[in-house]
């Protein structure tokens, strides 16, 4: 195989790793953070921001796909 072909592999994986990793971080929050609005509605906030917070870990993900892509 040829460079290219790994830097394209290597970048799918980035990003395969962190989209899997925030899809089970959001199911974690997301079911413990329902039962915590059941309990105490005014948590309902934080819970929000709580489960936005992993999408950054894709967007990590996507900046290290093209880091490897074009500075690699």
């Amino acid at each position: 195989m040829d460079v290219v072909a790994w830097k394209a592999l290597f970048a799918a994986v980035s990003i395969f790793g962190s989209a899997l990793a925030t899809s089970w971080a959001q199911a974690k929050i997301g079911s413990a953070g329902a039962g915590a609005i059941a309990e105490k509605p005014e948590v309902a906030g934080m819970i929000i921001a709580l489960e936005a917070l992993p999408e950054l870990m894709v967007v990590l993900g996507f900046v290290v796909a093209a880091m490897i892509i074009t500075v690699l």
